[in-house]
């Protein structure tokens, strides 16, 4: 029997203004417009300390933008106008607005080459706010 070659599949890229509360599997190319760091503390953990880092990034392509949350060693990649990939990113809800995530099933690049788009800053999908309703059946 001929064994078939299992190929990966080729990553689909989303743009930022298709995503919506709740979804997760995203791709994106995005630009990174600002980083504020917006929490640093260190915990042991055990002869060493362990630094925990996150910080909210604005980031966004010719579609729009969103807040990304960035966490540890993410945060030395997202530099202001840095082009990066997102592989697997979640949509989370805080505060009843969507922020955008890479947790341990995801990447977060640096692209080898700048974007070349604009990004369109007036469309700030994070600014949305969405109240989440049960629907009983």
């Amino acid at each position: 029997m001929a064994e078939k070659k299992s190929s990966m599949r080729k990553p689909v890229f989303s743009k930022v203004d298709q995503l919506s509360p709740g979804t997760n599997g995203h791709n994106l190319i995005v630009k990174v417009l600002s980083s504020k760091m917006v929490l640093q503390k260190g915990k042991p953990d055990g002869p060493r300390v362990h630094q925990m880092r996150i910080a909210e990034c604005l980031v966004g392509d010719e579609t729009g933008t969103i807040l990304f949350t960035a966490r540890n060693e993410q945060v030395e990649t997202m530099k202001p106008e840095t082009t990066v990939i997102l592989r697997n990113a979640k949509i989370d809800m805080f505060k009843g607005s969507m922020r955008l995530a890479v947790d341990k099933w995801g990447r977060v690049e640096a692209a080898a080459d700048p974007a070349t788009f604009t990004v369109k800053e007036e469309n700030n999908l994070s600014l949305i706010e969405y109240e989440l309703v049960n629907v009983e059946g």
